[in-house]
């Protein structure tokens, strides 16, 4: 595929069983130039504190942060998806919701890639990790179908391959590969140029 003038202003990330370790690798690899927006997702309980955030600033440089409600999107940042709420992307900015779980589970993979795909079309990376459900499957097809890139673990190597079975699946056209190959190959995509929204 030629990536000549594409230029990707979001990822985002699902994952739930074995995600502590995957996500630790994962922002670990990101160079302190990434461009792009980071959003994870990661099923966890309701009650849960932010000790999620403090382990994954522990392995990088680049500023991690927990979303809150209006918060704004800026490249380069990584941002954790907070527990029992889900959190939708919309231009420029995050929303959060209180709305019913979602396949048992707030903060939804499904709800958080699917506004994405809604909000930033085809400047969408969407990635499914490892996990025992489903959850991320048809958000990642969502992403697919609005012209971002899907990339999924292979399950072989996935802690637990449940959920990226389920978006290879669902997203044929999904590049599959470990995760070094998807810290690799998402470092080395290109970015967009930030969007600011109008006052």
């Amino acid at each position: 595929m030629d990536l000549t003038g594409v230029g990707y202003d979001i990822a985002v990330v699902g994952t739930s069983w074995g995600g502590l370790a995957a996500l630790r690798q994962l922002v670990a690899g990101m160079p302190t130039t990434f461009g792009m927006a980071l959003v994870l997702v990661q099923h966890r309980h309701k009650d849960s504190d932010h000790l999620l955030r403090v382990l994954l600033q522990e392995r990088t440089e680049l500023r991690v942060c927990e979303v809150e409600d209006k918060m704004p999107i800026e490249h380069g940042g990584v941002y954790v998806a907070p527990p029992d709420y889900h959190t939708l992307v919309e231009p420029g900015h995050f929303s959060l919701s209180t709305d019913a779980p979602v396949r048992y589970s707030r903060p939804s993979i499904d709800v958080t890639f699917s506004s994405a795909a809604d909000a930033y079309g085809h400047r969408t990376v969407g990635i499914v990790l490892t996990g025992a459900n489903a959850d991320g499957s048809m958000g990642l097809r969502r992403i697919s179908d609005r012209g971002g890139m899907a990339l999924v673990q292979d399950p072989a190597t996935a802690e637990s391959p449940t959920m990226p079975a389920a978006a290879v699946l669902t997203v044929p056209r999904a590049r599959v590969m470990p995760l070094t190959g998807i810290i690799d190959y998402l470092a080395g995509l290109p970015a967009g140029e930030p969007e600011r929204e109008g006052a």
